[in-house]
């Protein structure tokens, strides 16, 4: 094939997928419309047979399946945030026989319109670890989440069958991730940052009601309340907040009394270099919760590296350990572990070296925060709590912390 013929058949290529994402765009606007596969190949100058095969080649569904996926999805939002008769809301997503619209609806969700709103939370998908604390904070198991023996181990564990989907950690996405959480059918989908799959990222808002909370720019406490008011669960929240309170009140007092004034510092090992190190949780449970003194003078979040050195002149009077799961890590600590310079550390040598798992300390949520709570409270003063904040569908219960 010549150059000039292969950039002919490159430009009716290029023109004909721009009407077709055309054509696409128009569907999602006018979807309260009566449009048919004749009038909308019209638009394009293809016959419908042919317009109806490009359309489902290029998008992966036919036309009339992606017209009924939008009426579908506003007619969910439509129950969900209005008190409408159904008869409108058929007619403002385009059916005007209410009673073909019901039954339509109940194929494509799995209940009749009359009943979603009371079952609309039940299926949500979490896009990260901290998306699912922040759930499970509410009381909501998801339905697709990321759960990984190595990175989320708690998660893993206890929640693994009960998550009918489980979506690879960090690779939301990929298309082999993003196929498997539209498999869920989630009504609602809680992230931290948008997909920066375009066409994953369409489907979501075409399928479901998704919330992307900025998650390095507000403390755990504002993100649990807006998922929660997101998700219509503002009296969970509060009951959730309140009891943490108080058993932060209560941690605070019993681990005060078994460290006393004794400093701290948390140090992460990563490779064979060691850093003075504060997350957003370490700060929030170790040094504004419990209100512990830090043996450096940094503030809020940091990740310095320091020499062994350096410190033995900071002296710190108890140190938390955060290790790498790496295996070049875990082979630096147990060589660290052998150092004379190392062990001569009045902290090491006085047996005053925490070890912490990288699972909760990595995670910023509501849920995590909690288990670091506990975990303080089990390394200081031997107690270990038995009636962790956790209120899941079906339990019908909602224990304090």
């Amino acid at each position: 094939m010549s150059l000039t013929k292969r950039a002919e058949n490159d430009t009716a290529a290029d023109s004909i997928r721009s009407s077709l994402e055309k054509i696409r765009e128009y569907v999602a606007e006018h979807y309260d419309e009566p449009l048919t596969l004749d009038q909308l190949a019209g638009m394009t100058s293809l016959s419908p047979k042919y317009f109806g095969e490009l359309f489902k080649k290029h998008f992966g569904q036919s036309v009339t399946d992606y017209l009924t996926e939008v009426r579908i999805y506003q007619a969910k939002r439509y129950l969900r945030d209005t008190d409408g008769l159904l008869r409108d809301i058929a007619r403002k997503v385009g059916y005007n026989d209410e009673f073909y619209f019901s039954r339509k609806f109940k194929k494509e969700v799995g209940v009749p319109p009359s009943a979603y709103p009371r079952s609309a939370t039940r299926r949500i998908a979490a896009l990260s670890p901290s998306s699912v604390g922040y759930l499970l904070a509410l009381g909501i198991v998801p339905v697709a989440a990321p759960v990984d023996a190595k990175w989320t181990p708690y998660y893993y564990n206890a929640y693994f069958s009960r998550i009918p989907i489980h979506l690879k950690q960090g690779e939301a996405d990929s298309g082999e991730t993003g196929d498997e959480l539209l498999k869920g059918r989630p009504d609602a989908v809680i992230g931290s940052e948008q997909p920066r799959n375009l066409r994953l990222l369409s489907a979501l808002e075409r399928r479901s009601l998704p919330l992307f909370v900025p998650d390095r720019q507000l403390g755990w406490e504002a993100q649990l309340r807006q998922i929660a008011e997101f998700l219509n669960a503002q009296g969970r929240c509060e009951a959730w907040i309140t009891a943490y309170r108080r058993k932060t009140e209560l941690a605070r007092n019993l681990v005060g009394q078994a460290v006393g004034m004794d400093s701290f510092v948390v140090l992460r090992l990563c490779g064979n270099s060691i850093h003075l190190y504060c997350n957003r949780g370490i700060r929030d449970v170790v040094y504004h919760d419990l209100q512990l003194h830090s043996a450096c003078l940094k503030a809020d979040v940091y990740n310095d590296k320091i020499s062994l050195q350096q410190l033995r002149q900071l002296d710190p009077d108890r140190i938390l350990m955060l290790i790498c799961p790496d295996a070049e890590t875990r082979t630096a600590w147990l060589a660290l572990q052998h150092s004379a310079e190392w062990r001569s550390l009045p902290a090491v040598n006085g047996g005053r070296i925490y070890p912490i798992p990288s699972d909760p300390w990595f995670e910023y949520s509501a849920f995590s925060i909690n288990r670091m709570l506990n975990e303080m409270l089990m390394m200081f003063t031997g107690k270990c709590p038995n009636d962790d904040l956790e209120y899941v569908h079906g339990d019908g219960r909602f224990s304090e912390l």
